[in-house]
């Protein structure tokens, strides 16, 4: 599916690139084709700042979504949901940033989820980035308290796991 978004714009490359951060951030385009988060609006010229490209590189691509019926679904839907990785350490949380061999493998959360809940920790958020929209895609897991070592080296040692950062 997100490959056949993001196919719609290989004719431009600009358009592309406003398409992939409109994604990789969650943002939506309303029925006026504004961007939006979570139903507040976003400057095109301030996605043009962020994506390097023109303000009317922004409205184009966002009209182009609306006319197409599988991108207009999508993007009038998305939500931005709260990362607590940058504020984890002043709530007492720790952070664990596993990279997979293979992130189109099976089983890589589960198994991560398994060591965790098999050490009596409490998962306060997770998620994972999405490896078609991302090169290095990553699965961050938000925990309560301090990570034990044996949960680290659990994790390090499943055979999905590249990397393990903290």
């Amino acid at each position: 599916m997100w490959s056949e978004i993001v196919r719609e714009f290989e004719a431009s490359p600009s358009q592309a690139k406003v398409a992939k951060f409109l994604l990789e951030n969650g943002f939506s385009v309303n029925e006026r084709g504004r961007v939006t988060c979570n139903g507040l609006e976003i400057p095109s010229t301030q996605v043009a700042r962020a994506t390097g490209t023109d303000r009317r590189v922004v409205d184009a691509t966002t009209q182009r979504i609306l006319t197409l019926p599988l991108h207009r679904t999508i993007f009038s839907h998305m939500r931005v949901t709260p990362d607590l990785s940058g504020v984890a350490h002043h709530l007492g949380l720790s952070v664990l940033t596993i990279y997979p061999k293979d992130a189109s493998e099976r089983g890589i959360v589960s198994a991560a989820v398994r060591v965790i809940s098999d050490a009596g920790l409490s998962i306060r958020q997770i998620y994972v980035t999405d490896p078609l929209l991302s090169e290095d895609p990553r699965l961050v897991i938000i925990v309560d308290g301090d990570l034990p070592p044996s949960v680290i080296e659990g994790i390090h040692h499943l055979p999905q796991v590249r990397q393990i950062v903290l």
